[in-house]
């Protein structure tokens, strides 16, 4: 299985090459092309998984698998929204966190569910859940933003600041906090609302775009039903 990335930062697009018999996964709807595969539509991770992911993760309730033909063969994915794509490898003990709506793809041995941001999450204007990438034996799972992806590292006695809005991912190995930044003034006047504070040792992948802010701007120039 080989992978191919093209047109990144803005509007990116994955390839994977598929070997005879080898199969890969993505959200519904994600597909752009195919050659030499067959695809079987079922409920991601089992229909109670599938069904929890769809209700309070805001993912489809599907995922479809793509199985490469006697030749070998290819399918394309892309993301809603432009942005970029990136992968992470998984491993037994090394989870991915990815904001809801932010997965695309993974290989089949890759297992998702749902992990509460906590109750501070229902006021943030972003999802209440991550989605859990985790997997019993070796695996990656690609995800993507809206706008390009910065890494960021973070080293033990660091703490870094992330608005919600530009979380997409995080490694298990680090903690978070959810809090507001500044008070009511700031919130209000300021245009700044909750926040992640990221601490430990890990990765945290940030978009450099927010898509419920670009939804703001864009929301008072839609034709009403009234017009």
């Amino acid at each position: 299985m080989q992978e191919h990335i093209e047109f990144s930062p803005s509007f990116t697009m994955l390839t994977m090459e598929l070997a005879p018999g080898e199969q890969f996964q993505a959200e519904t709807g994600a597909m752009v092309a195919l050659n030499g595969c067959e695809i079987q539509t079922k409920s991601g991770g089992g229909f109670l998984k599938g069904l929890k992911k769809m209700v309070v993760g805001g993912e489809s309730f599907f995922l479809n698998t793509f199985t490469a033909g006697p030749a070998g063969g290819w399918v394309s994915f892309a993301p809603s929204s432009s942005g970029d794509i990136m992968s992470y490898d998984v491993s037994p003990g090394r989870e991915l966190f990815i904001q809801s709506g932010s997965y695309l793809a993974s290989n089949t041995t890759i297992q998702t569910d749902t992990k509460f941001q906590g109750l501070k999450g229902l006021f943030s204007g972003e999802s209440m859940f991550f989605i859990r990438a985790f997997t019993e034996s070796q695996g990656r799972v690609y995800f993507n933003s809206f706008g390009a992806i910065k890494p960021i590292v973070i080293q033990p006695g660091q703490t870094i600041t992330v608005d919600t809005g530009h979380v997409v991912a995080f490694e298990s190995s680090v903690q978070y906090s959810i809090k507001k930044l500044g008070g009511l003034k700031s919130a209000l006047l300021g245009g700044e609302g909750l926040v992640m504070d990221f601490t430990g040792q890990g990765t945290v992948w940030v978009q450099t775009r927010n898509i419920s802010s670009f939804a703001s701007r864009i929301i008072p120039f839609l034709p009403s039903p009234n017009r």
